[in-house]
């Protein structure tokens, strides 16, 4: 599976910006896309993941201001991010996983990055 992300830019505080990860392909393995992301000088982080049946989770600093969701016809997942502060700068980065009963994630496609500049 590769994974095509669009959507990155600048912005101001405030502002909003929406994220898209296309997936080309197909494994059966895979029933999980989120996004992560990585500011300079900080270890990557999970954003916002969905399953395929629709469960989400969410990191705590981007709870009520973003949303994830997807189109399963288009396998595609958007990454809706509202209310944007600085401190969500960032490259954001479009993954396809399989999650476990567990709750755990295999991470094993990654998209390119795709900036993400929020000014003050």
């Amino acid at each position: 599976v590769q994974l095509q992300a669009s959507g990155g830019g600048l912005v101001q505080a405030g502002g909003s910006l929406r994220l898209s990860c296309a997936a080309i392909g197909s494994r059966f393995s895979i029933n999980c896309m989120g996004w992560h992301r990585q500011a300079s000088g900080k270890q990557r982080e999970l954003v916002a993941d969905i399953t395929t049946g629709g469960s989400t989770n969410y990191a705590d600093s981007v709870k009520g201001r973003f949303t994830i969701s997807r189109d399963n016809a288009k396998k595609t997942v958007y990454l809706q991010m509202n209310s944007l502060e600085p401190e969500d700068t960032a490259v954001y980065y479009c993954a396809a996983g399989y999650r476990f009963s567990n709750g755990g994630t295999s991470w094993t496609n990654w998209g390119q990055g795709t900036l993400v500049t929020v000014s003050s």
